[in-house]
């Protein structure tokens, strides 16, 4: 099981040498990818009152592929977007921006998309949030071309593409794509095209009943489900690492192919205390340091 981290965008300061030194510490500690987020603006709450989102306008979010474009020039960490909101951006522009940033990292990008949930995000960007399920599905699969082929004509409901193409091609090809969601669309949707998922929830009886249907939903399409690939997430709390350990193992048993620690939300203070905390996550879970 491969261990990455998730980057805390929402309690770091968004200065250079911050990111830098986050990253460089965490590739040294013996982590695997790192991951973030995204959200491309945050609703004010005093217009779209009352405001009930986890993320609001004050909220810090980095822009994942610019971010990741500066991160393959100090890195070695796989980098891994969990996720992409990827039906209120244009997908020419997401193939060109994700083959960009696979060359740049030498092949190292994981792009995980998902249809997200603010409405606020969609009328902003230009995109109808009410169809976003049915068009992730269709740019996945043009997203796929767009990396794969020189050039190509496509005429689907929400993407005209005629005699046209990236160059240069991704170093991967095609773009490992992975995605997100919490319902059973989306888990059928995860099924049916998917290379990976990131459950939004935790190892037990709603984990196992959204397996049961990204399994259905592979099978009837011929697809391995074996071969899908499925990143969980733990939180590395204060104190005693045994509830870390606890977690780990029990996405471990429930077949996770790769796992982040996140250390959002847990009180740590700036950059030290976030690196101090993926120090004792690392220690506990055995990961061999790097010089």
């Amino acid at each position: 099981m491969q261990i990455g981290v998730v980057y805390p965008q929402t309690e770091l300061p968004p200065e250079p040498q911050v990111v830098r030194s986050y990253v460089e510490h965490v590739g040294s500690l013996g982590f695997a990818h790192l991951l973030v987020y995204d959200h491309v603006l945050g609703a004010d709450p005093e217009v779209h009152a009352p405001w009930e989102g986890p993320y609001d306008v004050d909220t810090t979010f980095h822009e994942p592929f610019v971010f990741f474009g500066f991160l393959a020039a100090v890195s070695r960490l796989e980098l891994v977007t969990g996720i992409v909101i990827l039906p209120q951006r244009q997908t020419a522009l997401v193939a060109k921006q994700a083959a960009e940033v696979d060359l740049l990292s030498e092949g190292r990008l994981r792009l995980g998309v998902g249809v997200g949930w603010n409405p606020v995000e969609y009328e902003a960007l230009g995109q109808d949030f009410t169809t976003r399920g049915a068009r992730e599905e269709e740019q996945v699969a043009l997203l796929r071309r767009l990396w794969t082929e020189r050039s190509l004509t496509h005429e689907g409901r929400f993407d005209r593409v005629r005699g046209a193409g990236l160059s240069p091609l991704p170093a991967q090809r095609p773009i490992p794509v992975w995605m997100g969601g919490q319902s059973s669309p989306a888990y059928r949707r995860i099924g049916r095209v998917a290379d990976g998922w990131f459950p939004q929830v935790a190892p037990g009886p709603a984990l196992e009943e959204a397996r049961a249907v990204v399994a259905e939903s592979a099978e009837q399409q011929g697809r391995d489900p074996a071969l899908i690939g499925m990143e969980g997430r733990v939180v590395k709390e204060p104190g005693d690492p045994a509830r870390l350990l606890e977690a780990v193992e029990a996405w471990r048993l429930a077949g996770a192919t790769h796992l982040s620690v996140n250390t959002m939300g847990q009180g740590y203070r700036g950059l030290d205390g976030h690196l101090a905390a993926l120090s004792e996550a690392a220690e506990a879970l055995g990961l061999r340091a790097k010089g």
